[in-house]
């Protein structure tokens, strides 16, 4: 029976990851939140995790107080969460926090020796190769929880010989705005942004998706999860968000991943892998779905998805600067102070604007990271 520690399980794929927790009977060693006390306290009387960690200093020391007829230490902070990433008793850790808070646990849990369950793409596309390089040099699994790369990690089992493949396609959704142009999203709304038609996802996820930032960052977490370089990643817009993602072999036969668009099948996926399990998700009725859609992504629109593909492409820190002017920005839009289509224009700024240079540590993702934000305040005079 696997044990899991849980980064982000007050998130939207925490819950989930909870489902799947209860469907087959795991155990779990740490939870961890970033300022949800009701909902983790909940959680932690439920599972009763060895350790809960609340990144909020003070929500933290609340949380102690809640729960000290429990048995369940309470950590807080960017400490806390690396405590919980390389916990003993786990043997699997799940991070699905949101943003680069998640890189540090991340490398934390490969040099424990832990495998990882990735729900944090912000780690893969910021951290690039000290990554994998962790990974790789500690002999662990980095399994993806993304529902397109687990798709192509499903697709690429049993495949001979790494030359066979020929190419990855992403599948996206198209989110809210699909087939607008523009002129049409100049005064768009974040309640219409975040009016995703398939996913129910956390509000940075879902405003990603409808700037088509996430496929850009899924672009860059795909090349660096599989070995492909930029060239070699398709992305084609598929609204019913049944088919989530398809690999392409040197003879051009074609394989995809099918399901409902359903979370709790690639998080358990990566939790049993090689094994399968019943799941608590409904079956796909393909009789039902009727027909099947596709279309040609709109780089000129949506400008976040060029911008990614720029990066990954220039390399170095150019893809931590993208992804950190995009947290920078998404955040800005979510509270008012800048339009929508006013993010893709600052990560595009940012990535051809700050120099770029190799990261040698995590302090200097960092500092990419504390660049690109910084671009962006400077951009907008808005104050850090």
């Amino acid at each position: 029976m696997t044990t899991l520690s849980i980064l982000g399980s007050t998130g939207s794929i925490g819950t989930q990851t909870l489902d799947v927790v209860d469907k087959l009977g795991l155990r779990v060693a740490a939870l961890t939140a970033a300022s949800n006390i009701g909902l983790l306290e909940a959680q932690v009387r439920k599972y009763k995790p060895e350790l809960a960690v609340v990144f909020d200093e003070k929500k933290a020391q609340e949380l102690r107080l809640n729960i000290k007829d429990t048995n369940t230490r309470v950590l807080s902070g960017m400490d806390g969460l690396i405590e919980a990433a390389r916990l003993p008793q786990a043997e699997l850790v799940l991070n699905s926090v949101v943003g680069m808070v998640g890189l540090k646990p991340t490398i934390a849990a490969a040099n424990a020796k832990k495998n990882i369950a990735l729900a944090n793409k912000e780690t893969l596309v910021a951290g690039g190769d000290l990554v994998t390089d962790a990974v790789r040099e500690n002999g662990v699994k980095l399994l993806p929880v993304d529902s397109e790369h687990s798709a192509i990690f499903q697709c690429l089992q049993g495949m001979p010989d790494k030359k066979v493949l020929k190419k990855l396609i992403l599948t996206a959704s198209g989110g809210p705005f699909f087939g607008k142009k523009r002129e049409e999203l100049k005064d768009v709304t974040v309640e219409q942004a975040l009016n995703h038609p398939n996913w129910s996802m956390g509000a940075k996820i879902t405003i990603d998706s409808a700037s088509m930032m996430n496929k850009g960052l899924e672009i860059i977490e795909a090349g660096r999860l599989f070995g492909v370089g930029g060239d070699d990643i398709d992305v084609v817009v598929h609204r019913e968000s049944i088919i989530h993602s398809l690999v392409e072999f040197t003879d051009n036969s074609v394989l995809a991943q099918l399901g409902v668009p359903d979370m709790r099948i690639p998080i358990q996926y990566a939790i049993t892998y090689p094994m399968r399990f019943e799941s608590p998700v409904k079956e796909l009725d393909l009789a039902h779905i009727g027909s099947l859609t596709f279309f040609e992504p709109d780089y000129q629109t949506f400008k976040c998805l060029r911008a990614c593909k720029k990066a990954f492409a220039m390399g170095g820190a150019a893809t931590a600067i993208a992804n950190g002017a995009n947290e920078e920005a998404n955040l800005l839009f979510r509270q008012g102070k800048i339009k929508f289509l006013d993010i893709g224009d600052l990560v595009m700024g940012a990535v051809e604007s700050i120099e770029n240079f190799t990261p040698k540590c995590v302090e200097d993702v960092l500092e990419a990271d504390a660049k690109a934000r910084q671009y962006v305040r400077d951009e907008l005079k808005v104050e850090g």
